[in-house]
């Protein structure tokens, strides 16, 4: 609830949406005239200084974008709705956006703030049934305090200061996130390359990526350690598993995303506990795993049963280090480095350290438990940074609602 008195946006805003130029005339591309898109407003930064993409003066003069100056707030619209900047330069935008223009009665930094608490509703709002799309209409028509300038510049410079140190502390977490996720890299990269007694004698393994490895262990081709399944479910009743980059294998059960769903999965690849699946076209980013559970992957993936020589934790650590994934792009073929596919005669020229087995096991162990302990630690700061963002949010949604009493000094 608001103790400020009220009027609609349109009011205090001249308020427009965007258009693009013909996407295939060059003379109208890579021009001067920033162009703004959704993907500029991305919600982390407060301003808006330069866009993606700009276009050129005959871009802008074909199509019905309109010029808005300094200070403007952009708005996306779509994709999604509610992501918001000040911008610092002229600038115009497509259909994703709104560019609110603040007459003499708004100060666009309170605005900014009271916006970015309204998401929510701004999302309410969309309509649409390919995507959720916010009305000029609605947009207009919003309810928005009405306040003396004066008095929304004493909110907005109070939110400053205060925004500022809260935002201070969120960064400093997320460097430490930076600095953990660095760290955890390291101690998996480490214990599948060179083992866990540092005092090993070590020897040139000969392989670029691998560079010294303990003397005792061996390097194989992949030819040798797995072979391929090329086995398809009837049915296609099996759990349906994922494999990405970021999580490895995982049953698409757990993962809480909208995702693409095929009409019959009946002829996909079974893939089952301790296989490594790759998936063929993100293989060079290093979207490939163990699967910890049976289930089936998409018939373009590739799937691999690990032999006698290794354990499937240990191909699981040792095929989600970058460097490994590095080192698969060098097998992987296509014209273009963001269409790189990664088929069964590449992956079997790649090499690979092959410890004893007792020592992967004791690898693999001693990765569980490093892990954990920085997990923990992540855990724990994900949800301090989530607690600030809170507070932040309530102390902003306080500030412009008149809920808060400001100091005069501000």
């Amino acid at each position: 609830m608001s103790a400020f008195p009220h009027k609609q946006l349109r009011f205090l805003f001249s308020i427009s949406s965007g258009a693009t130029p013909e996407s295939g005339n060059s003379a109208f591309w890579d021009g001067d005239i920033n162009w703004a898109t959704p993907e500029d407003v991305s919600g982390s930064s407060k301003t808006l200084s330069s866009t993606k993409r700009k276009i050129t003066e005959e871009g802008f003069a074909s199509c019905s974008a309109k010029m808005a100056p300094s200070g403007t707030i952009v708005l996306t619209k779509r994709a999604p709705i509610g992501q918001l900047a000040i911008s610092e330069v002229e600038l115009c935008c497509n259909q994703g956006c709104f560019l609110l223009e603040p007459t003499p009665d708004a100060d666009n930094e309170f605005f900014y703030y009271w916006l970015s608490v309204q998401t929510g509703y701004l999302q309410v709002l969309g309509r649409g049934s390919t995507f959720m799309e916010l009305s000029s209409d609605e947009i207009k028509a919003i309810q928005a305090p009405c306040i003396p300038v004066t008095k929304q510049k004493q909110i907005s410079n109070f939110l400053n200061r205060e925004t500022a140190e809260v935002d201070a502390l969120i960064a400093a977490k997320q460097r430490l996130l930076g600095l953990m996720a660095e760290k955890r890299r390291s101690i998996v990269a480490e214990a599948v390359m060179r083992g866990l007694n540092p005092s090993a004698p070590l020897r040139p393994s000969g392989i670029d990526w691998l560079g010294d490895i303990p003397a005792h262990w061996e390097i194989e081709r992949s030819r040798w350690l797995f072979t391929e399944r090329d086995q398809r479910s009837p049915t296609g009743e099996e759990e349906m598993l994922t494999v990405s980059h970021l999580t490895g294998v995982t049953p698409r059960s757990e993962k809480d995303v909208n995702m693409f769903e095929a009409e019959s999965t009946a002829g996909y690849k079974l893939c089952f506990a301790g296989d490594l699946a790759i998936n063929t076209l993100w293989a060079w980013m290093g979207a490939m795993g163990t699967a910890r559970v049976d289930g089936i992957v998409s018939p373009a993936y590739n799937v691999y049963t690990p032999g006698s020589r290794l354990l499937p934790d240990y191909v699981d650590a040792l095929v989600r280090i970058p460097v490994f994934a590095q080192e698969v792009t060098r097998y992987s073929k296509g014209v273009w480095s963001s269409r790189l596919r990664l088929y069964p005669e590449g992956f079997f020229e790649t090499w690979w350290p092959v410890p004893p087995l007792d020592e992967q096991q004791q690898i693999v162990e001693n990765i569980s438990a490093e892990t954990a302990k920085i997990d923990r630690l992540r855990i724990a700061t994900e949800s301090s940074i989530a607690l600030l963002k809170e507070r932040r949010a309530a102390l902003i949604a306080a500030a412009v609602t008149g809920q808060l009493e400001i100091p005069e000094a501000a």
